[in-house]
Formats: structure tokens, C-alpha cells, sequence
């Protein structure tokens, strides 16, 4: 079930209506069938790997809890981390490491035949694995008392708003919201309602539209470089409408359950540097690999080459979490030499001042917005032969082109789409409110309502089409 589909809706119907009946064990027993139920929906046969996966950590970290010495705690979490990982591997890479493996002996002259399975991706696994993760290593830091009821652990894990794209929520915040009685308030039906409402246009109306025009220039790249660069510009809002959209949507459902997720997207193209940049993007996954992959390693406490060291393996190995690619791999070694550059000009000219004028800070957002949209090339490209050859367009491809009528459409169509995003991101950003539109006099209001509506009604794409982070 899709998040953009009619029988979504009438699923969580029928699902808010039973919960606001119920008391609040009951309401648990209830989201936690719906949520099996939600995702037994895309492959039943993945949903065994989802409880299997779920209740092995439930009980490692009961074992964590439990234990008395230092080695067996340690002991504990090496076991579980070894399985998830070991899970997560062989679903996810297991055909991209051995392909990879056969491709290395070949080029140096050594004929081997590796195993080629048919592996399914599970839906989801990606997130539901590092929530998982999160929850045994927090208990074995100390920071979590393990609970005692499976029901409890599970559902934090397979809560279906955020079960198969995220936010990646950590224990502290979900588990003791899943363990209290919630309310039902109108606050969080109002807001929660306006966050569905523009997850939904900015899934809908902005990225499936907008991904008309990535997936044809990307499919047949251009010889202009005005043409590549309108695709690396589509491609850029399409990721972010279609990924911030579905965290806006299942913070929105949550919310009218009485739950509260993490804030995933915070203007995230309206950053100055690499380091402001993964605090706005996907901040769920980029605080992950802080907490528990770059400050373990060392983070910034040592030398200025381990600290280099410690940054290029944490995006490396982030590139890597969204993909069984190598452009995937560079995509995250692009942003690591992003992080490390901006860490050696800060050592050298010290950090930005806080007042500086605003049209300073207007071209570092420029100037970075594209740094990123380079990015984007390597991210969505089929191939490093594909990536290269558009960036060498894009430098070289300036010269007696002229802008035929097809290009001429892509650009209207996309400056079309791109405003409301824009107009909206402005807003947000400059009273440093995401929820800005809600603390707007009441006639705003209700005119940001009735656009984002008929918007949806109007030009939304009546066929569901998947969100992009379904296959990471």
C-alpha cells in the first residue's frame, strides 16, 4: 500500500477509527496488526523477516540487560550486530559484492565463476534494520532500560508510518510513546492533517511530475548542456519532494495516532556548507551515522587526519547504506571530500561569522545548491560512464546550442512545478518554522489549503507511483 493510493487511505480509516475506540494496550495490539498488515501488504514472505529480525533483537537486548559483566554485554551486541548485518548483506549485497568480486578477477586476468542469486529486496530494510540496531546498542551504551514486553519493542520497529522509508526513529524518543497512553487531540489532527496534505502535493503534484523530465533526460542524456542541467535541476527537486514528502506524511499519520516523529527535512537546499547540509537532510540517517558510526570511530577528538579519515568512512559507508552500486559509493565519497575541504578552509579562515551580510550567504547557498545537484548526477546516473559524460556536458556543452521546443516546455514545466516548492521553502526558511503555515491569520490559512487541495485534484498524478526510497 502506497501512501498516495485510495486504498491507503481507506486502510487508515478504518484503522483510526478502531484506534480511538480502544484503550491503550488494545490501540498497541491494533497498530501493531495494522502494521503487519501494511507491510504483509507489498510481500507477505518479507513480513516473516521483519518479526524474525524484531524479535531477535527484543531478545538480545533482554540478554544485554541481563547481563553481569562487561564481555557478556559486549558479547551480547557483537552477536546482534553481526546477524542484522549479516541479514541486511545478504538481502541487500550480496549479488553487487560478488559481481563485483568477478569483475576484479577478470581484470587481472583470473577467470572465476561467482554465484548469482535472484535476491529480492525487502521493502524497508535499510530503515528497519538501523531503528532495530539503534535500540539493542542504546541499551548496551546504557542509555535504555530494555522492555520487557515483545509487543512494546516490535511496534517501535514496525510502526507503519515510518516502517519502510523513515524517519529512522531511536528508542529514547518512539519506544516510551509507544509504552505511555497516547491522546487523540485536535492539535494533532489539525496538524497532522496540514502535513498530509503537503506531503501528499509535494509527492503527488511536484515530484511525479517533475520526474517526467529526470527520467527522459536521464534515460537519454542531451549533447547541451542546458538540457543536462534542466534534468540534474528536476532530478534535485524530484528527490527531495518524493523523500521529504513521504516523511511529511507519515509525521502527519503519526501524529493524529498521538505520536510524535523526528523532523527528517529542515530546507535542506538552502544550506551554506556540507556540514549545515546534513543537518537538514535526511537528518535521521545522517545523526545515525553520527552517534553510532562516526563519534565510535574516533569523530573529531583526535588528529585532523583521523578526524579526514573518520568523515570519508562515514559518508563512504552512508553512500553505500543507500545502494548496491558503486555510483552510489562515490556519491557519498563526493560528499565526504565536500565535509573534509569545508573542515580545511574552516582551519584556515576560521568559521563563518554569524552576521554576515545576506548576500554573502546567498551565494554559498547558490554556489552549494549545485555542488549538491553535481551530486545528484552521480546518485541517479545508471552508470559512471553516464555520470561523467553529463558533467563533461555540462562544461563543455555551452557552445551553439540552441534551445529547441521540447527544451523549452521542460523548462516551463519545471519552473512550474518548482515555485510552489520554492515559494513555500522560503517561507519556512525565513521565520525558521517548518510549521509556519499553521501560525498563519486564518484567511492564509485557508488559501495554502485550498491551493495545496486543488493542486492534488487538478494536476496530482491519479496513478500511485512508488516513492524513491522504497528501494533503499
Amino acid at each position: 500500500m502506497l501512501f498516495n493510493s485510495l486504498s491507503f487511505f481507506i486502510f487508515f480509516a478504518v484503522v483510526f477509527a478502531l484506534y480511538a475506540l480502544l484503550n491503550h494496550r488494545w490501540q498497541n495490539r491494533l497498530l501493531l496488526a495494522a502494521s503487519y498488515l501494511f507491510y504483509g501488504a507489498w510481500d507477505w514472505r518479507f513480513l516473516c523477516l521483519l518479526i524474525f529480525s524484531t524479535t531477535m533483537d527484543f531478545f538480545f537486548a533482554q540478554r544485554i540487560g541481563c547481563a553481569t559483566t562487561a564481555r557478556a554485554r559486549k558479547g551480547w551486541v557483537a552477536v546482534s550486530m553481526t546477524l542484522n548485518l549479516s541479514i541486511l548483506g545478504f538481502f541487500k549485497y550480496f549479488n553487487f559484492f560478488t559481481d563485483s568480486f568477478s569483475t576484479l578477477l577478470n581484470a587481472v586476468g583470473l577467470h572465476a565463476s561467482t554465484p548469482t542469486l535472484r535476491i529480492l529486496l525487502p521493502v524497508g530494510i535499510s530503515f528497519y534494520t538501523f531503528q532495530s540496531m539503534s535500540y539493542v546498542i542504546d541499551v548496551y551504551r546504557g542509555v535504555l532500560t530494555p522492555t520487557k514486553r515483545w509487543l512494546e519493542c516490535v511496534l517501535y520497529v514496525s510502526f507503519f508510518p515510518q516502517l519502510v522509508a523513515g524517519p529512522i526513529e531511536r528508542a529514547t524518543n518512539l519506544l516510551p510513546q509507544v509504552q505511555h497512553p497516547r491522546v487523540i487531540s485536535d492539535y494533532g489532527i489539525s496538524h497532522g492533517a496540514y502535513l498530509i496534505l503537503w506531503g501528499l502535493f509535494q509527492k503527488v503534484v511536484l515530484a511525479d511530475n517533475i520526474s517526467r523530465i529526470a527520467d527522459a533526460v536521464f534515460s537519454h542524456p542531451p549533447d547541451s548542456a542546458v538540457g543536462t542541467l534542466v534534468g540534474m535541476y528536476a532530478f534535485a527537486v524530484q528527490i527531495y519532494c518524493d523523500f521529504s514528502g513521504y516523511s511529511n506524511i507519515a509525521r502527519g499519520l503519526a501524529l493524529m495516532l498521538g505520536f510524535r516523529l523526528m523532523l527528517n527535512f529542515r530546507n535542506p537546499y538552502f544550506a551554506t556548507n556540507p556540514s549545515d547540509f546534513w543537518k537538514r537532510w535526511h537528518i535521521s540517517l545522517s545523526t545515525w551515522l553520527r552517534d553510532y558510526l562516526y563519534i565510535p570511530l574516533g569523530g573529531n577528538r583526535n588528529s585532523a587526519a583521523i578526524t579526514q579519515r573518520n568523515l570519508m568512512l562515514t559518508m563512504l559507508l552512508g553512500g553505500l547504506w543507500h545502494g548496491a552500486a558503486w555510483t552510489y559509493v562515490a556519491w557519498g565519497f563526493f560528499h565526504g571530500l565536500l565535509l573534509v575541504g569545508h573542515r580545511f578552509v574552516q582551519a584556515i579562515f576560521g568559521p563563518a561569522r554569524k552576521n554576515e551580510w545576506r548576500i554573502t550567504r546567498a551565494l554559498k547557498i547558490i554556489v552549494f545548491f549545485h555542488l549538491v545537484c553535481v551530486s545528484w548526477l552521480l546518485f541517479r546516473a545508471e552508470s559512471f560512464a553516464q555520470a561523467w559524460a553529463m558533467l563533461g556536458t555540462l562544461l563543455t556543452g555551452w557552445a551553439g546550442q540552441e534551445i529547441g521546443l521540447p527544451l523549452q516546455q521542460q523548462i516551463v514545466t519545471l519552473a512550474f512545478y518548482a515555485a510552489p516548492l520554492l515559494a513555500m521553502e522560503l517561507w519556512q526558511y525565513r521565520s525558521g518554522d517548518p510549521l509556519v503555515v499553521l501560525k498563519a491569520p486564518r484567511l492564509a490559512r485557508a488559501a495554502v489549503y485550498l491551493a495545496l487541495f486543488y493542486g492534488i485534484v487538478i494536476f496530482g498524478n491519479s496513478n500511485a507511483q512508488s516513492f524513491i526510497y522504497f528501494q533503499f
